[in-house]
């Protein structure tokens, strides 16, 4: 594996559910990615899929959107309630709509079908890659900038001694705009260090994420501002008469 995520001396192999009524399509994956140093487990219907989701420990979840007894969104929404395992929303092509509502749901990152094995095995390694590098944060790694507390080892965001709910992949677009507050952080730097992939024109994904982020810490709605054309800034508050 040469250092990637998966299969390492130093790591035990990564943990994948599956979760897709195309069963020759499940055969298709697990044979690819367990080839490259993953586990892989299959459900092919949502409640079993949920079931398997909240009842094991997996690194990652390819969740199909269209399933049989419970769609992805509904799975989702429950699995939300109880993890924050990352999940990649596998959807067919043309499903803009279903991609945006995916994201709002908690997704990390979607990948439209048909897709090359190839670019579902980087999608893969660039999740499981972003939440070790995040999850490595020291105990003393706190941010405060602007009312806004971020706690990177227990991974928490506290806004006005308000706790604010975030999905993993919320949380580490918050934690990346605020290490750099008061700069202009472009969108294809996000995307390299998150997903590890250059930013695309008609990629959405971040502006979905960021919009939640906004929502869910309130206030200022200019806390975060929207460069257009370049990116995004976490606006430091001035310094108060008095505070110097």
């Amino acid at each position: 594996m040469n250092g990637d995520i998966g299969m390492t001396p130093e790591r035990p192999l990564a943990s994948l559910l599956l979760v897709d009524d195309d069963r020759e399509l499940c055969v298709l994956i697990g044979e690819f990615l367990e080839k490259e140093g993953f586990r892989l487990k299959a459900a092919h219907d949502g409640p079993s899929g949920l079931r398997l989701a909240v009842g094991e420990p997996f690194d990652l979840i390819l969740l199909d959107l269209m399933l049989p007894g419970m769609d992805g969104f509904t799975l989702l929404d429950e699995l939300r309630k109880q993890s924050d395992t990352p999940v990649l929303m596998l959807t067919a092509k043309a499903e803009t709509a279903s991609r945006i509502a995916g994201l709002e749901a908690g997704a990390d990152d979607y990948l439209p079908k048909p897709f090359d094995p190839e670019e579902l095995l980087a999608r893969v390694r660039a999740i499981l890659r972003r939440a070790a590098v995040m999850g490595k944060k020291g105990p003393s790694a706190v941010l405060e900038v602007s009312g806004v507390r971020l706690e990177a080892a227990t991974r928490r965001v506290f806004r006005g001694g308000n706790e604010v709910e975030l999905t993993s992949v919320e949380f580490d677009v918050l934690e990346t705009l605020m290490r750099a507050a008061g700069r202009v952080v472009s969108r294809n730097e996000i995307f390299l260090r998150l997903f590890q992939r250059e930013a695309s024109p008609f990629d959405r994904s971040l502006e979905v994420h960021v919009s939640h982020i906004r929502k869910k810490l309130g206030g200022p709605p200019d806390l975060i501002r929207t460069v257009r054309g370049v990116g995004y800034q976490f606006v430091r508050e001035p310094v108060k008469a008095g505070e110097l």
